[in-house]
């Protein structure tokens, strides 16, 4: 192991301890922690980069560990006159949101399944009613008095048996997903004695109501590798293993047909599938390929009748739907259910009896369609707003002519409803209610198109207060992501009013390599066009400014994971356009993660940003990896946030940067560190440790634009 030291500026602990609390926009005179240079040299294709924080990779080195705390005491120092603020912040965030809210039930066989809370605790209860709403209320965990003990807690994966008696489910005292299955027997409230340690929160139930079958992960990269069969009563070291993904590109999952009648074993490549299927009735039988894997074709499966149906890009960029009998399921028998159309994408399907539905993206907004089996004609629903979100609900019920989909936009809280197949009646289950005096008719969303330095109209979808003055004076939150072909569709968020009561203007960029815009929007933002995701975001910036939505001096972004390297990009490139950033996990140190393929999601993530061990592609991500490209400029202020055990971004990559910013910078411009020891990639665990998180943000934003009091 290398050697490692930490130097800091001398008496800090001293000057953090006794610095007085301020207000406004003067945070107290504080020296920064000063992470020691250490060079190490890392070379490829003849061309070496020295990385002077490396060193910082050690996480069991105490030394480390010190470092990371005195940057969040230097943070807290900073920050510390906005305390009234985040207190304030955090009982208005709070206040809005019902405390001992219900999800609406869902229909499973004989029970209705639905998750409450109650006021003042952090964590959920599991519960359901047999037969009827009017039943009694079984509790199936509460995971308050699971969590006690622990600082962080989750319950990931949820699996009913096929009896309804059982549940497996899976627990993360860590937030590195690392989880342990157990059981519950529902019938006695007993715990069972088994556990299976080590593993995903990925599970599946056959039919005969004492196989499970799971995924376990590599334990060095994390990536899901590995599908075992458990029998119920006999030792996890007995567990079989029933499928093993070798390629190190490809990770495999499991899951069960909507039907019940098979088992599916996937493996999935950025640009690749593969399905395995079992009869869910004999677990013990052999896994079968329904279509063998083929570099760059993308398909995913489900069940019905004598039939798998099959979303596939086959011959089809932005993919159609197939049929396959079961008994041949090549490609050579599949038959066309919904033709490839150029301007729309085929995002997922939902299979009942009478009815298929398809949920569609064309010109940047989901749509579903309704399409009878029969000679009836087909329709759309209709949501009425320029720009929403909404998906496809938990339909567990096959023989229903009753859909139930999720809706929202950025001015109606989040809705569910049922929708009548037949006859096109919806019906509001429930809204989320919003405290405090909310009315959505107070608020104006739009959708704009900024065109880009290359003519492409990207969209930004916008949120504003229907009494603002569009005069360029309105402080201005940009948010983006733009990879994975994950789009960021215009949904409502209660916390977000804090901003936008304030005089905040709040906007989404849906820059490309999100899938907006169907395919081709995803493969205009990702490997050799990647740059284009930090441009369209700079061009929306000066689009939004230029139309006077806000003022110049006060533009700030936000992103986070993958939207953090886009965060990282940005700056570099036009540091001046922006006043402040929000860098949530962040991807910044690109090039050196995607030389290490020991790594979580390395291996699996060539086809998204490229393989550096190619030298064209070590070139190109070089040329705007945040971290290799940190230069001696005016960066704007900068709140950085990572967590300890993150396994999707390692805690290194954003306390590198900020340590290599912190060398490299001019100017006065706040740079801060905030990592939480105890949480991973989502942060904390608890509800209420998650409003103090967004309050904290908030806090950053609001200060630097003069709003803070």
């Amino acid at each position: 192991m290398r050697s490692i030291r930490i130097a800091l500026l001398p008496a800090l602990c001293a000057v953090l301890l006794s610095c007085a609390p301020t207000s406004g926009n003067h945070p107290p005179d504080v020296a920064p922690p000063v992470a020691k240079v250490d060079p190490f040299s890392l070379e490829q294709h003849g061309h070496e980069r020295v990385d002077n924080y490396y060193w910082l990779k050690e996480r069991e080195d105490p030394e480390v560990i010190d470092y990371l705390e005195q940057e969040n005491e230097y943070t807290a120092a900073l920050m510390q006159h906005t305390e009234d603020l985040q207190e304030a912040l955090f009982e208005e965030i709070k206040g809005r949101i019902k405390q001992d809210d219900a999800s609406v039930p869902y229909r499973f066989d004989d029970y209705f399944y639905y998750t409450r809370y109650e006021d003042g605790k952090e964590y959920p209860f599991y519960c359901r009613k047999r037969d009827s709403l009017e039943g009694e209320e079984e509790v199936m965990l509460d995971v308050n008095e699971m969590a006690e003990g622990h600082d962080y807690f989750s319950v990931g994966g949820r699996a009913i048996s096929h009896d309804q008696q059982l549940l497996a489910y899976t627990e993360d005292t860590e937030g590195r997903r690392i989880n342990t299955i157990r059981f519950k027997d529902l019938e006695s409230g007993r715990t069972l004695t088994d556990a299976i340690p080590g593993v995903t929160r990925n599970i599946a139930w056959a039919n005969d109501n004492k196989t499970l079958f799971y995924t376990k992960q590599d334990p060095q990269t994390l990536r899901w590798h590995r599908i075992y069969r458990h029998t119920l009563g006999t030792p996890a070291s007995d567990d079989v293993l029933v499928f093993e993904e070798t390629d190190d590109t490809f990770s495999s999952f499991v899951y069960r047909t909507k039907s019940k009648r098979y088992v599916m074993i996937g493996s999935s490549h950025t640009l690749s599938n593969e399905y395995r299927y079992l009869d869910a009735d004999e677990p013990h039988g052999a896994f079968k390929v329904v279509e063998p894997r083929e570099m760059g074709h993308e398909y995913g499966v489900d069940h019905y009748g004598d039939h798998f149906y099959i979303r596939t890009n086959h011959q089809a960029k932005n993919f159609r739907l197939m049929k396959a009998p079961v008994a041949r399921t090549g490609k050579r028998h599949w038959k066309e259910v919904i033709a490839h159309r150029d301007d729309v994408l085929l995002e997922n399907f939902e299979i009942f009896k009478e009815f298929l539905v398809v949920a569609e993206r064309k010109a940047g907004l989901m749509q579903m369609r309704i399409k009878p089996w029969g000679a009836a004609a087909e329709h759309y629903i209709d949501f009425g707003e320029p720009a929403y979100w909404a998906r496809i609900g938990t339909n567990y019920q096959f023989d229903t002519t009753t859909l139930r989909y999720v809706y929202s936009s950025m001015t109606t809280p989040r809705s569910e409803f049922d929708y009548g197949m037949r006859d096109k009646k919806k019906e509001l289950l429930k809204q989320d209610e919003v405290l405090g005096g909310f009315d959505s008719a107070d608020y104006v969303t739009e959708r704009l198109h900024a065109k880009a330095r290359d003519g492409v109209e990207v969209p930004i979808s916008l949120m504003y207060r229907k009494d603002m003055r569009r005069e360029g004076k309105n402080p201005l939150l940009l948010y983006g992501y733009g990879s994975y072909g994950a789009s960021m569709d215009a949904s409502f968020s209660s916390t977000r009013l804090s901003l936008v009561d304030r005089g905040f203007v709040y906007a989404i960029a849906h820059v490309r390599g999100g899938e907006e815009l169907g395919r081709r929007w995803y493969e205009g933002g990702k490997l050799f066009h990647k740059k284009n995701t930090f441009t369209d975001f700079i061009d929306c910036a000066e689009y939004l400014v230029e139309r006077k939505w806000a003022d110049p001096e006060r533009v700030f972004a936000q992103g986070g994971s993958a939207g953090g390297l886009l965060m990282g990009a940005v700056i570099n490139m036009r540091p001046e356009l922006f006043h402040g950033v929000v860098a949530r996990v962040p991807f910044v140190d690109v090039i050196t993660t995607m030389l290490d393929d020991s790594i979580p999601l390395t291996t699996s993530e060539y086809d998204e940003w490229g393989d550096p061990r190619k030298k064209a592609y070590y070139d190109y991500i070089l040329s705007y990896s945040p971290y290799d490209n940190v230069e001696a400029k005016a960066y704007p202020n900068l709140l950085v946030t990572t967590g300890l055990h993150d396994s999707q971004v390692q805690y290194w990559e954003p306390a590198k940067w900020v340590a290599k910013l912190r060398a490299s910078k001019t100017g006065d411009n706040r740079l801060l560190l905030k990592t939480n020891m105890e949480a991973g990639h989502g942060g904390a665990s608890g509800r209420y440790k998650r409003y103090e998180q967004t309050a904290f943000y908030y806090a950053f934003l609001l200060d630097l634009a003069g709003l803070g009091s």
